[in-house]
Formats: structure tokens, sequence, C-alpha cells
């Protein structure tokens, strides 16, 4: 017998499972499907659940850093289920768009800066993947670092035919980190970001020299 160690306690696995065929609940710019689930654990009896899914699929996000100017670019955007939810839907956010079919999350996220930000970056680099609300949705973001000349940031972007308007603003790294614990901000994506800046601050300039 294996023994497990906290390690595999703490990393997440494969699961015995099947699931049914979509039933199409509704589609519109994602597509709301239910599963018949049948899970198995440890020879125990099945757990046959029903499950609803936002099919969400990929998405690339952006913490744009200016290393000379020790800022990040920022975007506003107006966000329904958030006003429904809060009152606040004129949420403060990081760059962040749809990987499309067959796209490198690389690419999107170079083409997301230039659609939200107007200024692509000058250097790339992946740090980590989540799945926000795994319970609701298969949505998988990659975020990156992006760095960049905040000077040359638009002061309005978004794509015209996706009915998107973001505005873009340039803010000292110390002030972004201030607002995670004062309530001013509910992004989960830019808690997440913000999070692994302070974190990771002091490694910025190595990232550089990694980062293409």
């Amino acid at each position: 017998m294996t023994e497990t160690t906290e390690a595999d306690q703490l990393a997440d696995r494969a699961a015995d499972v099947t699931v049914s065929a979509p039933e199409i609940l509704g589609r519109g710019f994602m597509s709301y499907e239910r599963y018949e689930v049948s899970l198995r654990r440890d020879g125990e009896p099945p757990l046959l659940q029903r499950r609803d899914v936002v099919r969400a699929g990929r998405v690339a996000a952006v913490v744009p850093i200016d290393l000379t100017r020790d800022t990040v670019v920022l975007i506003r955007q107006f966000r329904l289920p958030a006003h429904f939810a809060t009152g606040r839907g004129d949420m403060v956010e990081v760059v962040a768009g749809r990987v499309e079919d067959g796209e490198a999350a690389t690419v999107a996220a170079r083409r997301e800066c230039i659609e939200e930000i107007g200024i692509a970056p000058e250097r790339l680099i992946e740090l980590y993947s989540v799945l926000p609300t795994p319970g609701f949705t298969d949505e998988q973001i990659t975020f990156f670092a992006g760095f960049l000349d905040s000077s040359a940031v638009s002061e309005r972007g978004g794509v015209a035919d996706e009915d998107e308007d973001t505005q873009p603003f340039v803010v000292s790294i110390d002030e972004a980190l201030a607002a995670l614990g004062d309530g001013r901000i509910a992004n989960a994506l830019l808690y997440s970001a913000l999070q692994w800046l302070a974190l990771n601050r002091a490694r910025l300039p190595e990232l550089f020299n990694r980062a293409v």
C-alpha cells in the first residue's frame, strides 16, 4: 500500500468518474450544459450527481508592469453580475479575455493587452493557472506578467463589435497593493494577481530577464 504524503493530499488529482453526454440548457456567449455524473471512491457504491456547467473555457489574464516607473496598468470595466451582487458594477480589473480555439495563451495575452489598454507588452512571462469557480464553470485562467512602458497606454480600450468598453489607468505598485486590504476591490482575478505581485515583487527584475 502506497503511503499518502501531505504533498499528495494537497494536490488536485484525476477522479474515477463517468460523465454523460451534455444536455444543452442554453446557448449565448457561452454554453450552459447539464450532465449526469457517477463518481466512485475507494470501493464505495457510485455517487450519482446532476451538475449544471457554464462552459467558459480558457482565459488569459495579464498583470501589466512598468519596472522603470514602479507602476501597474489596470482597467475599469462594467460587469452586470457584479452590479447585481454588490451594486458596484464599475469594477477595477486586470487585462483578461478568452483564448480562442487553437490559439496559444501567450498570443491571447498579447492580443488582450492591445485591445484593452492599447499596447502590447515588450516582454511576457507565464505565471500560474487557476480555476476561479470550479463548482459552476470550467473556466481556466492563466496569468501572465507583461512588462511595458506605461506612458504609452491608451485612454480608452475595448473591442467595439463585442460591446466592450475598458478604461485603462496607471497606479503605483504600492497603491495597488494597498487596495488589497481596505475593501476597495472585489474582482477575484485582480485579488489573485495583486497577491502574486506582493509575494514576488522582489523577483520582478529576474522575471523580466526570463520573459520573452
